[in-house]
Protein backbone atom coordinates (compact mmCIF):
# COMPACT_ATOMS: atom_id res chain seq x y z
CA UNK A 1 0.00 0.00 0.00
CA UNK A 2 3.14 2.13 0.18
CA UNK A 3 2.86 3.36 -3.44
CA UNK A 4 -1.04 4.27 -2.96
CA UNK A 5 0.00 6.59 0.05
CA UNK A 6 3.02 8.30 -1.96
CA UNK A 7 0.17 8.84 -5.03
CA UNK A 8 -2.50 10.46 -2.05
CA UNK A 9 0.43 12.90 -1.48
CA UNK A 10 0.87 13.53 -4.79
CA UNK A 11 -2.78 13.99 -5.37
CA UNK A 12 -3.67 15.50 -2.59
CA UNK A 13 -1.22 17.65 -0.65
CA UNK A 14 -1.28 18.73 2.89
CA UNK A 15 -0.73 22.41 1.34
CA UNK A 16 -4.05 22.29 -0.62
CA UNK A 17 -5.44 25.80 -0.25
CA UNK A 18 -7.99 26.88 1.78
CA UNK A 19 -9.29 29.25 -0.15
CA UNK A 20 -10.70 28.88 -4.16
CA UNK A 21 -6.87 29.29 -6.35
CA UNK A 22 -8.92 31.92 -8.68
CA UNK A 23 -6.42 32.03 -11.32
CA UNK A 24 -6.52 27.78 -12.02
CA UNK A 25 -10.14 27.68 -12.03
CA UNK A 26 -10.64 30.27 -14.40
CA UNK A 27 -8.09 28.65 -17.27
CA UNK A 28 -10.94 25.54 -16.50
CA UNK A 29 -13.54 27.80 -17.02
CA UNK A 30 -11.59 29.38 -20.32
CA UNK A 31 -11.51 25.90 -21.25
CA UNK A 32 -15.29 25.39 -21.44
CA UNK A 33 -15.42 28.42 -23.07
CA UNK A 34 -14.17 27.45 -26.23
CA UNK A 35 -15.92 24.09 -25.93
CA UNK A 36 -18.88 26.27 -26.33
CA UNK A 37 -18.02 28.61 -27.95
CA UNK A 38 -16.54 26.62 -30.54
CA UNK A 39 -19.80 24.53 -31.45
CA UNK A 40 -22.00 27.28 -31.09
CA UNK A 41 -20.56 29.75 -33.56
CA UNK A 42 -21.36 28.07 -36.80
CA UNK A 43 -24.80 29.47 -35.99
CA UNK A 44 -23.86 32.53 -35.93
CA UNK A 45 -21.63 32.39 -38.68
CA UNK A 46 -23.71 30.60 -40.85
CA UNK A 47 -24.59 32.78 -44.18
CA UNK A 48 -20.78 33.73 -44.28
CA UNK A 49 -19.72 29.89 -44.05
CA UNK A 50 -22.25 29.28 -46.91
CA UNK A 51 -20.81 31.85 -49.32
CA UNK A 52 -17.51 31.01 -48.06
CA UNK A 53 -17.54 27.31 -48.55
CA UNK A 54 -20.14 27.46 -51.36
CA UNK A 55 -22.40 25.40 -49.74
CA UNK A 56 -26.22 25.12 -48.45
CA UNK A 57 -27.44 26.46 -44.94
CA UNK A 58 -28.27 22.52 -44.53
CA UNK A 59 -24.59 21.51 -45.23
CA UNK A 60 -24.07 24.61 -43.24
CA UNK A 61 -25.46 23.57 -40.48
CA UNK A 62 -24.04 19.98 -39.97
CA UNK A 63 -20.41 21.67 -38.99
CA UNK A 64 -22.49 21.57 -35.73
CA UNK A 65 -23.97 18.14 -35.89
CA UNK A 66 -20.70 16.59 -36.56
CA UNK A 67 -19.00 18.69 -33.40
CA UNK A 68 -22.27 17.36 -31.33
CA UNK A 69 -21.54 13.79 -32.73
CA UNK A 70 -17.31 14.03 -31.67
CA UNK A 71 -18.34 14.75 -28.71
CA UNK A 72 -20.46 11.90 -27.67
CA UNK A 73 -18.95 9.44 -29.18
CA UNK A 74 -15.15 10.11 -27.31
CA UNK A 75 -16.23 11.28 -23.73
CA UNK A 76 -15.95 7.73 -22.51
CA UNK A 77 -13.54 5.91 -24.41
CA UNK A 78 -11.38 8.91 -23.93
CA UNK A 79 -11.83 8.83 -20.43
CA UNK A 80 -11.01 5.08 -20.00
CA UNK A 81 -7.62 5.10 -22.42
CA UNK A 82 -6.38 8.13 -21.01
CA UNK A 83 -7.53 8.17 -16.72
CA UNK A 84 -3.72 7.13 -15.94
CA UNK A 85 -2.20 9.92 -17.70
CA UNK A 86 -1.36 12.79 -16.06
CA UNK A 87 -3.84 15.68 -15.72
CA UNK A 88 -1.98 18.87 -16.94
CA UNK A 89 -0.22 17.45 -19.94
CA UNK A 90 -3.57 15.26 -21.12
CA UNK A 91 -5.46 19.43 -20.61
CA UNK A 92 -2.85 20.71 -22.58
CA UNK A 93 -2.88 18.46 -25.62
CA UNK A 94 -7.06 18.99 -25.80
CA UNK A 95 -6.41 22.68 -26.02
CA UNK A 96 -3.89 22.12 -28.70
CA UNK A 97 -6.67 20.28 -30.02
CA UNK A 98 -8.58 22.91 -30.50
CA UNK A 99 -5.91 25.10 -31.54
CA UNK A 100 -5.26 22.90 -34.81
CA UNK A 101 -8.77 21.85 -35.61
CA UNK A 102 -10.26 25.74 -35.64
CA UNK A 103 -6.97 26.72 -37.45
CA UNK A 104 -7.82 24.53 -40.19
CA UNK A 105 -11.37 25.57 -40.12
CA UNK A 106 -10.30 29.16 -40.19
CA UNK A 107 -8.21 27.88 -43.58
CA UNK A 108 -9.94 25.32 -45.69
CA UNK A 109 -11.94 25.49 -48.64
CA UNK A 110 -13.24 22.39 -48.67
CA UNK A 111 -16.23 21.19 -47.18
CA UNK A 112 -15.42 17.59 -45.89
CA UNK A 113 -12.04 18.61 -44.51
CA UNK A 114 -14.08 21.60 -42.62
CA UNK A 115 -16.71 18.99 -41.83
CA UNK A 116 -13.21 16.66 -40.64
CA UNK A 117 -11.73 19.30 -38.45
CA UNK A 118 -15.00 19.92 -36.75
CA UNK A 119 -15.71 16.13 -36.20
CA UNK A 120 -11.90 16.31 -34.25
CA UNK A 121 -12.78 19.54 -32.38
CA UNK A 122 -16.13 17.99 -30.64
CA UNK A 123 -13.78 14.89 -29.56
CA UNK A 124 -11.35 17.24 -28.17
CA UNK A 125 -14.58 19.31 -26.15
CA UNK A 126 -15.62 15.90 -25.23
CA UNK A 127 -12.38 15.13 -23.57
CA UNK A 128 -12.41 18.97 -22.18
CA UNK A 129 -16.06 17.93 -20.67
CA UNK A 130 -14.61 14.49 -18.44
CA UNK A 131 -11.63 15.85 -16.98
CA UNK A 132 -12.54 19.77 -16.00
CA UNK A 133 -14.86 18.63 -13.01
CA UNK A 134 -12.68 16.86 -10.96
CA UNK A 135 -9.57 18.43 -11.80
CA UNK A 136 -11.49 21.52 -10.62
CA UNK A 137 -12.36 19.36 -7.50
CA UNK A 138 -8.59 18.04 -6.72
CA UNK A 139 -7.75 21.84 -6.36
CA UNK A 140 -9.44 22.11 -2.93
CA UNK A 141 -10.39 20.51 -0.13
CA UNK A 142 -13.60 19.03 0.90
CA UNK A 143 -15.73 21.91 1.86
CA UNK A 144 -15.05 24.11 -1.06
CA UNK A 145 -15.20 21.54 -4.02
CA UNK A 146 -19.30 22.65 -5.27
CA UNK A 147 -17.78 25.95 -5.09
CA UNK A 148 -14.54 25.41 -7.09
CA UNK A 149 -16.71 23.86 -9.69
CA UNK A 150 -19.23 26.54 -9.90
CA UNK A 151 -15.98 28.68 -10.76
CA UNK A 152 -14.76 26.43 -13.56
CA UNK A 153 -18.04 26.21 -15.15
CA UNK A 154 -18.78 29.71 -15.36
CA UNK A 155 -17.48 29.97 -18.83
CA UNK A 156 -20.52 28.24 -20.36
CA UNK A 157 -23.07 31.05 -19.91
CA UNK A 158 -20.22 33.54 -20.56
CA UNK A 159 -20.16 32.05 -23.81
CA UNK A 160 -23.60 31.13 -24.63
CA UNK A 161 -24.39 35.30 -23.51
CA UNK A 162 -21.63 36.98 -25.28
CA UNK A 163 -18.95 35.14 -27.00
CA UNK A 164 -21.18 33.72 -30.01
CA UNK A 165 -23.08 37.83 -30.20
CA UNK A 166 -19.48 38.90 -30.42
CA UNK A 167 -18.23 36.22 -32.77
CA UNK A 168 -21.41 36.83 -35.00
CA UNK A 169 -20.48 40.56 -35.17
CA UNK A 170 -16.83 40.08 -35.81
CA UNK A 171 -17.93 37.40 -38.34
CA UNK A 172 -19.49 40.55 -39.94
CA UNK A 173 -16.49 43.18 -39.52
CA UNK A 174 -13.49 40.69 -40.45
CA UNK A 175 -15.02 37.26 -41.75
CA UNK A 176 -15.77 34.13 -40.12
CA UNK A 177 -12.18 32.82 -40.76
CA UNK A 178 -10.58 35.41 -38.89
CA UNK A 179 -13.22 34.41 -36.08
CA UNK A 180 -12.07 31.01 -36.31
CA UNK A 181 -8.06 32.25 -35.96
CA UNK A 182 -9.09 34.46 -33.03
CA UNK A 183 -10.31 31.20 -31.32
CA UNK A 184 -6.99 29.86 -32.48
CA UNK A 185 -5.04 32.46 -30.82
CA UNK A 186 -7.10 32.42 -27.91
CA UNK A 187 -6.32 29.29 -27.38
CA UNK A 188 -2.62 29.64 -27.20
CA UNK A 189 -3.21 32.30 -24.38
CA UNK A 190 -4.54 29.43 -22.88
CA UNK A 191 -1.83 27.15 -23.18
CA UNK A 192 0.23 29.55 -21.53
CA UNK A 193 -2.20 30.43 -18.98
CA UNK A 194 -2.43 26.54 -17.78
CA UNK A 195 1.29 26.49 -17.66
CA UNK A 196 1.47 29.48 -15.38
CA UNK A 197 -1.10 28.66 -12.96
CA UNK A 198 -2.56 24.87 -12.83
CA UNK A 199 -1.37 22.61 -11.01
CA UNK A 200 -0.27 18.92 -12.71
CA UNK A 201 -1.93 15.46 -10.95
CA UNK A 202 -1.08 11.98 -11.24
CA UNK A 203 -3.59 9.99 -13.16
CA UNK A 204 -5.39 6.58 -11.40
CA UNK A 205 -3.29 3.74 -10.48
CA UNK A 206 -4.92 1.24 -12.20
CA UNK A 207 -5.28 -1.09 -9.56
CA UNK A 208 -7.71 1.90 -7.71
CA UNK A 209 -9.20 2.98 -11.32
CA UNK A 210 -13.02 1.83 -11.51
CA UNK A 211 -14.79 0.74 -14.57
CA UNK A 212 -17.61 2.37 -15.86
CA UNK A 213 -19.61 -0.20 -14.81
CA UNK A 214 -19.33 -0.12 -11.49
CA UNK A 215 -19.44 3.63 -11.58
CA UNK A 216 -22.81 3.16 -13.00
CA UNK A 217 -24.02 0.96 -10.52
CA UNK A 218 -23.53 2.76 -7.68
CA UNK A 219 -26.43 4.12 -5.65
CA UNK A 220 -27.54 7.35 -6.87
CA UNK A 221 -26.00 7.39 -10.45
CA UNK A 222 -28.74 6.47 -12.25
CA UNK A 223 -31.54 8.88 -10.50
CA UNK A 224 -29.24 11.87 -10.69
CA UNK A 225 -28.42 10.65 -14.80
CA UNK A 226 -32.15 10.69 -15.16
CA UNK A 227 -32.67 13.91 -13.96
CA UNK A 228 -29.30 15.32 -16.18
CA UNK A 229 -31.72 13.58 -19.43
CA UNK A 230 -34.94 14.35 -18.56
CA UNK A 231 -34.06 18.52 -17.61
CA UNK A 232 -31.78 19.15 -20.53
CA UNK A 233 -34.38 17.03 -22.39
CA UNK A 234 -37.00 19.78 -21.08
CA UNK A 235 -34.69 22.92 -21.43
CA UNK A 236 -33.10 22.02 -25.10
CA UNK A 237 -36.66 21.80 -27.06
CA UNK A 238 -36.99 25.47 -25.89
CA UNK A 239 -33.61 26.49 -26.21
CA UNK A 240 -33.26 24.85 -29.66
CA UNK A 241 -36.34 26.36 -30.85
CA UNK A 242 -36.70 29.81 -29.13
CA UNK A 243 -37.36 31.46 -32.11
CA UNK A 244 -40.42 30.21 -33.61
CA UNK A 245 -41.56 30.30 -29.85
CA UNK A 246 -41.36 33.77 -29.64
CA UNK A 247 -43.07 34.54 -33.03
CA UNK A 248 -46.16 34.11 -30.80
CA UNK A 249 -45.85 36.86 -28.45
CA UNK A 250 -43.98 39.07 -31.37
CA UNK A 251 -40.80 38.77 -30.72
CA UNK A 252 -39.24 36.62 -32.87
CA UNK A 253 -36.96 39.37 -33.91
CA UNK A 254 -35.46 40.22 -30.77
CA UNK A 255 -34.16 36.17 -30.17
CA UNK A 256 -31.08 38.13 -29.16
CA UNK A 257 -32.32 40.57 -26.29
CA UNK A 258 -34.67 37.77 -24.77
CA UNK A 259 -31.15 35.72 -24.98
CA UNK A 260 -29.10 38.23 -23.08
CA UNK A 261 -32.11 38.37 -20.27
CA UNK A 262 -31.18 34.52 -20.39
CA UNK A 263 -27.69 34.34 -20.22
CA UNK A 264 -27.05 37.38 -17.80
CA UNK A 265 -29.71 35.63 -15.35
CA UNK A 266 -27.36 32.34 -15.36
CA UNK A 267 -24.45 34.05 -14.56
CA UNK A 268 -26.54 35.45 -11.49
CA UNK A 269 -27.53 31.51 -10.97
CA UNK A 270 -24.30 30.31 -10.80
CA UNK A 271 -22.98 32.94 -8.57
CA UNK A 272 -25.61 31.92 -5.80
CA UNK A 273 -25.10 28.43 -6.41
CA UNK A 274 -21.33 28.60 -6.08
CA UNK A 275 -22.07 30.39 -2.68
CA UNK A 276 -24.97 27.74 -1.74
CA UNK A 277 -24.02 24.26 -3.16
CA UNK A 278 -21.39 22.99 -0.86
CA UNK A 279 -24.29 22.79 1.69
CA UNK A 280 -27.35 23.25 -0.11
CA UNK A 281 -26.94 20.93 -3.20
CA UNK A 282 -30.48 19.43 -2.55
CA UNK A 283 -32.39 22.17 -2.00
CA UNK A 284 -31.23 24.38 -4.96
CA UNK A 285 -31.41 21.01 -7.32
CA UNK A 286 -35.54 20.95 -6.14
CA UNK A 287 -35.93 24.88 -6.55
CA UNK A 288 -34.04 25.11 -9.89
CA UNK A 289 -36.57 22.26 -10.78
CA UNK A 290 -39.58 23.56 -9.70
CA UNK A 291 -38.84 27.05 -10.96
CA UNK A 292 -38.63 25.46 -14.34
CA UNK A 293 -41.40 23.63 -14.30
CA UNK A 294 -43.19 27.61 -13.13
CA UNK A 295 -41.40 28.55 -16.06
CA UNK A 296 -43.38 26.23 -18.02
CA UNK A 297 -46.14 26.77 -16.34
CA UNK A 298 -46.05 30.27 -17.41
CA UNK A 299 -45.46 29.87 -21.31
CA UNK A 300 -48.44 27.61 -20.98
CA UNK A 301 -50.62 30.53 -19.92
CA UNK A 302 -48.82 33.79 -20.96
CA UNK A 303 -46.37 32.66 -23.89
CA UNK A 304 -47.98 35.25 -26.14
CA UNK A 305 -47.66 37.90 -23.39
CA UNK A 306 -43.87 40.07 -23.45
CA UNK A 307 -43.66 40.72 -20.29
CA UNK A 308 -44.67 37.36 -19.27
CA UNK A 309 -42.22 35.94 -21.54
CA UNK A 310 -39.69 37.73 -20.25
CA UNK A 311 -40.49 37.33 -16.95
CA UNK A 312 -40.36 33.77 -17.66
CA UNK A 313 -36.72 33.80 -19.82
CA UNK A 314 -35.28 35.33 -16.94
CA UNK A 315 -36.75 32.73 -14.37
CA UNK A 316 -35.35 29.89 -17.11
CA UNK A 317 -31.51 31.55 -16.93
CA UNK A 318 -32.34 31.58 -12.67
CA UNK A 319 -33.13 28.34 -12.74
CA UNK A 320 -30.66 26.53 -15.61
CA UNK A 321 -27.11 28.58 -14.63
CA UNK A 322 -26.24 26.30 -11.91
CA UNK A 323 -28.02 23.65 -13.64
CA UNK A 324 -24.09 21.74 -14.37
CA UNK A 325 -22.80 22.43 -11.41
CA UNK A 326 -25.33 20.81 -9.12
CA UNK A 327 -25.87 17.84 -11.32
CA UNK A 328 -21.93 17.42 -11.60
CA UNK A 329 -21.40 17.68 -7.58
CA UNK A 330 -24.10 15.21 -6.87
CA UNK A 331 -22.44 12.88 -9.57
CA UNK A 332 -18.73 13.24 -7.93
CA UNK A 333 -20.53 12.99 -4.53
CA UNK A 334 -22.08 9.74 -5.53
CA UNK A 335 -19.18 8.14 -7.47
CA UNK A 336 -16.10 9.76 -4.74
CA UNK A 337 -12.90 10.73 -5.75
CA UNK A 338 -12.06 7.40 -7.14
CA UNK A 339 -15.20 7.17 -9.84
CA UNK A 340 -15.25 11.14 -10.58
CA UNK A 341 -13.40 10.78 -13.65
CA UNK A 342 -15.67 8.05 -14.96
CA UNK A 343 -18.82 9.52 -14.30
CA UNK A 344 -18.01 12.82 -15.80
CA UNK A 345 -17.98 11.73 -19.41
CA UNK A 346 -20.73 9.55 -18.39
CA UNK A 347 -22.51 12.34 -18.21
CA UNK A 348 -21.09 14.86 -21.12
CA UNK A 349 -23.19 11.21 -23.36
CA UNK A 350 -26.08 11.69 -21.41
CA UNK A 351 -25.67 15.63 -21.97
CA UNK A 352 -25.39 14.98 -25.53
CA UNK A 353 -27.94 12.57 -26.30
CA UNK A 354 -30.13 15.25 -24.56
CA UNK A 355 -29.45 18.33 -26.84
CA UNK A 356 -30.05 15.57 -29.98
CA UNK A 357 -33.11 14.54 -28.42
CA UNK A 358 -34.14 18.70 -27.69
CA UNK A 359 -33.73 19.08 -31.95
CA UNK A 360 -35.38 15.97 -32.41
CA UNK A 361 -38.21 16.19 -30.21
CA UNK A 362 -38.39 19.95 -30.05
CA UNK A 363 -38.23 19.73 -34.09
CA UNK A 364 -41.11 16.98 -34.54
CA UNK A 365 -43.62 18.83 -31.87
CA UNK A 366 -43.14 21.73 -34.34
CA UNK A 367 -44.07 20.27 -37.39
CA UNK A 368 -47.03 17.93 -35.29
CA UNK A 369 -48.46 20.11 -33.17
CA UNK A 370 -47.09 23.74 -33.43
CA UNK A 371 -45.03 25.82 -30.72
CA UNK A 372 -47.86 25.77 -28.01
CA UNK A 373 -47.23 22.05 -27.39
CA UNK A 374 -43.74 22.97 -26.18
CA UNK A 375 -44.42 24.17 -22.35
CA UNK A 376 -47.08 21.18 -21.91
CA UNK A 377 -44.39 18.72 -22.69
CA UNK A 378 -41.44 20.65 -20.86
CA UNK A 379 -43.95 20.68 -17.64
CA UNK A 380 -44.75 17.10 -17.45
CA UNK A 381 -40.48 16.12 -18.17
CA UNK A 382 -39.80 18.35 -15.25
CA UNK A 383 -42.51 16.95 -13.08
CA UNK A 384 -40.37 13.66 -13.48
CA UNK A 385 -37.06 14.81 -12.96
CA UNK A 386 -38.71 16.75 -9.70
CA UNK A 387 -39.73 13.74 -8.16
CA UNK A 388 -36.62 11.74 -9.38
CA UNK A 389 -34.72 14.25 -6.93
CA UNK A 390 -37.20 14.23 -4.38
CA UNK A 391 -36.97 10.45 -4.44
CA UNK A 392 -32.71 9.65 -4.49
CA UNK A 393 -32.70 11.88 -0.70
CA UNK A 394 -30.65 8.98 0.27
CA UNK A 395 -27.61 8.94 -2.25
CA UNK A 396 -28.21 11.46 -5.33
CA UNK A 397 -29.93 14.42 -3.82
CA UNK A 398 -29.05 14.01 0.02
CA UNK A 399 -30.68 16.02 2.63
CA UNK A 400 -27.20 17.50 4.30
CA UNK A 401 -26.34 18.47 0.55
Amino acid sequence: MSHISSSTKVVQPVSVPARLPWLALLALAMTGFICILTETIPAGLLPHIVEGLNISKGMAGQLVTLYAIGSLVAAIPFAMFTAGMRRRPLLLAIIAGFLVFNTITAISSSYALTLAARFFAGVAAGAAWGMIAGYARRMVPDALKGRALAVAMVGTPIALTFGVPAGTLLGDLIGWRAVFGLMSLLTLVLMVWVLWKVPDYPGQPADERMTMGQVFVLPGIRPILMVVLTWMLAHNILYTYIAPFLERSGLGSRVDLVLLVFGLAAIVSIWIVGLLIDRKLRLLTLLSLLGFALVSAALWVGGTSVPVVYAAVALWGLTFGGAATLLQTAQANASGEEGVDIVMPINTTVWNLAIAGGGIVGGALLELIGVQSFPAVLLILLLIAWIIAWSAKRHGFPGKR
